[in-house]
C-alpha cells in the first residue's frame, strides 16, 4: 500500500509559537493511530521563532518533547530562511499548524502555493482576510452578516501629535460608549485585546495595540453568550453542532483560553432548535464570503434578551490542542479527532 507523506509544518514566528507546536502534537498522535498510520508518512518541519525551518531530529525532538528551541539554540543564519531542507522535496501534502502572524495570514499559505503541493486549509485569499479583523468585518458586511458596531484606528492616529489623539477618543466614546474592545486587527488568539470602560483605559489599550499592529479595530461591548462553529468542507462545507464558552474572568482573553481550569466548553451548546440552525447557516454563509476551505471556526455572539445573534469572526486556523473548541465540536458530531484528520488531508488532496 502506498503511503501518503505529509508534511506537518508547526511553531513559526508568531507570539502563539507554542501553541502551535501543542497542536501539532495532537496531529501527530492522530497520524499515527490506525487506520490513518497505514496511509500516512509524517515529516515533522519546525520553524523556529527566528524563521529558520528545521526538519529530521530537530524537528522531531522539538515535536516530541513539546518544548521549542531556546534563542541559545538559533543561529540566526539569514540564508537560511530562502533554504527549505531537502526533505520538503518529498512532501506529497502539508499540514500547516502555524497559528498568528506568518502562519494563518496567507504568507505561508503562498510559499505552499508556490511549491505546488497541496496543503490543508484556506489558500492565500481568505487566510489574509480572515487574519485582517478589519478586512474582515468589510467582507462580512458585504455579504449583510450581522455584526457588533465597530470603528477602525491607524497607529498614526494614536501616535499623533496632541491635537489629534484626544478627537480620536471623543469619537470611539461616542460612536461606542463603554465597555468597548480594543483589538490589534493582526493578532490571534486574544493577544493584545484589552476591554476598556474608561477614558483613561482606552487610551492606554489604543498605545498598547497600536505596539503590536498598525491597524486597531475598536468594538462595542455586547452583554452575550460566546458561541462557536466549526466548518469541514470546500465547496460543499458542513456545520458541526455548536459549543458555547463560559467564564469567570473579565473576558476571554490568551491566558484565559489556554490555561486549563479557567474556562469550560459546552458542547452541544443549549440553544433552541431554530438558533442553532441560523448560526450554523451564518458560520457556511461566513465561510463561503471569505472563500475559505478545509477548516474554519466561526464565532458568534447571541444577545438572549434579544434573539439577536451577532457574527464576531472566523478562525482559518483555529487550535488543534486538547482544549480546543474545533477538534471537540466535530467530536460531538460524530467525527473522532483522527478521521477529522484524515478528511482534512482529504479536502487538501480535492482542492488541489
Amino acid at each position: 500500500m502506498t503511503t501518503c507523506t505529509v508534511g506537518l509544518l508547526f511553531g513559526g514566528r508568531s507570539g502563539e509559537h507554542e501553541v502551535s507546536i501543542r497542536s501539532a502534537q495532537s496531529i501527530a498522535r492522530a497520524l499515527a493511530t490506525p487506520p490513518n498510520s497505514d496511509k500516512y508518512q509524517l515529516l515533522p518541519f519546525y520553524i523556529q521563532k527566528d524563521g529558520c525551518w528545521q526538519s529530521g531530529e530537530i524537528a522531531q525532538q522539538v515535536l516530541d518533547s513539546g518544548v521549542p528551541l531556546s534563542t541559545e539554540d538559533q543561529n540566526g543564519d539569514r540564508a537560511k530562511l530562502w533554504n527549505l531542507p531537502a526533505e520538503a522535496a518529498t512532501v506529497d501534502v502539508w499540514f500547516p499548524i502555524l497559528h498568528g502572524p506568518n502562519g494563518e495570514d496567507g504568507t505561508v499559505q503562498g510559499l505552499l502555493k508556490l511549491m505546488q503541493v497541496p496543503f490543508v486549509g484556506s489558500g492565500v485569499l481568505a487566510s489574509s482576510v480572515g487574519m485582517d479583523k478589519i478586512a474582515m468585518k468589510s467582507v462580512f458586511a458585504q455579504a449583510d452578516l450581522p455584526q457588533v458596531r465597530y470603528e477602525t484606528v491607524t497607529r498614526s492616529e494614536v501616535w499623533s501629535n496632541p491635537c489629534v489623539f484626544p478627537k480620536l477618543c471623543d469619537r470611539i466614546e461616542a460612536s461606542l460608549g463603554y465597555p468597548c474592545f480594543v483589538k490589534p486587527a493582526n493578532l490571534g488568539s486574544s493577544v493584545g485585546i484589552a476591554k476598556v470602560r474608561t477614558r483613561s483605559e482606552l487610551e492606554n489599550a489604543l498605545d498598547n495595540a497600536a505596539s503590536y499592529d498598525r491597524r486597531i479595530i475598536v468594538e462595542a461591548g455586547v452583554t452575550a453568550r460566546e458561541i462557536e462553529c466549526a466548518v469541514l468542507g470546500n465547496d460543499q462545507p458542513k456545520a458541526s453542532v455548536l459549543g458555547e464558552i463560559t467564564f469567570s474572568s473579565d473576558f476571554y482573553d490568551y491566558e484565559t483560553k489556554y490555561t486549563p481550569g479557567l474556562s469550560s466548553h459546552i458542547i452541544p451548546a443549549p440553544l433552541p432548535a431554530d438558533i442553532t440552525a441560523r448560526i450554523q447557516e451564518m458560520a457556511i454563509q461566513a465561510f463561503q464570503a471569505i472563500d475559505g476551505a478545509g477548516i474554519a471556526r466561526v464565532d458568534f455572539f447571541y444577545v438572549e434578551a434579544t434573539g439577536e445573534i451577532l457574527l464576531n469572526e472566523i478562525n482559518t486556523l483555529p487550535g488543534f490542542t486538547a482544549t480546543s473548541m474545533y477538534p471537540m465540536m466535530w467530536e460531538a458530531s460524530g467525527i473522532p479527532f483522527p478521521e477529522l484528520v484524515d478528511r482534512l488531508i482529504g479536502f487538501a488532496l480535492e482542492a488541489h
